[in-house]
């Protein structure tokens, strides 16, 4: 819910998100069912369309359970489902036909044939297959009825095989990546064995160069690069089009989307705030840095232009910032904020807001707020910061000089001219970091 409340005050127009069974994401911390009817009301509030996704790949049993779960979904008023099975998406138009069915990536819609078909079954919306160039999907525009949507990726991981159709998960490790639970195989550094050398099996060259042939193309060699530490040969860039977003509107896509699951609420806001101020008009090298922000790959435009790259010299994430505190409250002269990681009196900040630029702002009177956070245990402590903050009385606020308590509350003054910070903001501390398991 967390995630859904940044993507929603920083701009989505749609959210997607799966409860806790059939998405693609099995891995992250999915909405039970019970609670997809409150995640549906926030967003319906606030003008915002909600997406559940139905894409593993289905077995018998899967099929049996879908018409029960599609019920309970359109009961909970969800505006589509996002499907990639030709069984699954044929319940959901029986028992659901209130809901739009979203053809997902999984389904690997990559010609206008295919969206056809789809849309002559009832498709409102496909989403593009990962490995489409815009000259292809300017194409499928063309070829496809004109009320047919068009989605596409446009941030977040990419996947070495087509569509997340991928079997090395499964293989190593038993948890199958076309149902929910890839481990990410291709994120891993590999050694390469020694060779032998040509013309004598028997005979293990250690100096040998280590080179791929394709069978069919004899003659062509394909280095493999590894240092001492091994190679991450299947590594994928992350996709960033925010530069791009003109171009993608103007070969025919309808929606851009943005990875969000798996990734916390600071996230979510800073890359959703980007796209958005960028779509409201703003350019987006003005707004390029907030990416770097974020903790990320390096990043490409996937195959949007030419082939996707790989980052084979080592798998990890480095960013500018680092989230140290979430916005709770902001009235008399003070703001309140929900510590996440540390900062001090006297450190400067930047404020993370919906639909704006970020500003500065120092830390100036630091105090805690005693009776609120994990290790208050009273029986009738508050439960929320807000209430905390309710209740709270002038002699609960304990100066500090370090704001060092995680989901503790603490505040500090605002300066008499600044604008007031909208509960739901972030702030952060810019210190660069990178966490990689090999490499420089």
């Amino acid at each position: 819910m967390e995630q859904l409340r940044a993507a929603v005050r920083f701009g989505a127009d749609a959210v997607y998100l799966a409860a806790d069974k059939f998405g693609m994401r099995a891995r992250a911390a999915n909405f039970a069912l019970e609670d997809i009817p409150a995640a549906v009301a926030f967003a319906h509030e606030h003008g915002v369309k909600v997406h559940v996704t139905c894409n593993i790949l289905m077995h018998p049993d899967d099929i049996a359970a879908l018409p029960e779960y599609f019920r309970a979904l359109d009961a909970a008023d969800v505006d589509a489902f996002i499907i990639g099975d030709l069984g699954a998406f044929a319940v959901a138009g029986e028992v659901a036909p209130r809901v739009e069915r979203h053809v997902s990536t999984q389904a690997s819609v990559a010609n206008g044939a295919a969206a056809r078909v789809w849309h002559s079954l009832g498709a409102k919306r496909v989403v593009c297959a990962r490995e489409m160039s815009l000259e292809d999907i300017r194409r499928l525009r063309q070829d496809a009825p004109p009320d047919l949507e068009i989605e596409a990726f446009a941030h977040g991981a990419m996947c070495m095989a087509v569509s997340g159709r991928c079997l090395i998960s499964s293989y190593l490790t038993g948890r199958s990546g076309n149902k929910g639970h890839c481990t990410q195989p291709c994120r891993w550094s590999y050694q390469l064995g020694t060779g032998h050398s040509a013309g004598d099996p028997s005979r293990v060259d250690e100096s040998m160069e280590f080179l791929l042939e394709e069978e069919k193309r004899p003659g062509e060699f394909f280095p493999i690069e590894e240092d001492d530490r091994g190679t991450f040969i299947m590594n994928a860039k992350d996709m960033n089009m925010l530069a791009h977003l003109r171009e993608l509107a103007d070969a025919g896509v309808d929606s851009v989307k943005i990875e969000g699951r798996n990734k916390k609420a600071f996230y979510v806001a800073s890359v959703v705030g980007a796209y958005r101020r960028v779509l409201d008009g703003e350019a987006p090298e003005a707004v390029a840095d907030e990416l770097l922000a974020v903790s990320h790959r390096p990043y490409g435009t996937g195959f949007y232009f030419d082939e996707a790259e790989q980052a084979p010299t080592y798998d990890g994430y480095e960013q500018e910032t680092m989230h140290v505190a979430d916005v709770v409250g902001c009235k008399d002269g003070f703001l309140s904020v929900l510590c996440r990681n540390r900062f001090a009196e006297g450190d400067e900040l930047e404020i993370l807001a919906p639909h704006q630029p970020s500003r500065t702002l120092a830390v100036r009177d630091l105090h805690w707020l005693a009776t609120f956070g994990p290790d208050v245990h009273d029986e009738d402590a508050p439960a929320t910061p807000e209430e905390a903050l309710d209740r709270a009385t002038a002699a609960d606020w304990i100066p500090a000089a370090a704001a060092n308590r995680s989901c503790n509350v603490y505040r500090f003054e605002m300066p008499a001219d600044a604008a007031p910070v909208p509960v739901g903001s972030f702030l952060r501390v810019r210190t660069f970091r990178r966490s990689a398991r090999h490499g420089s």
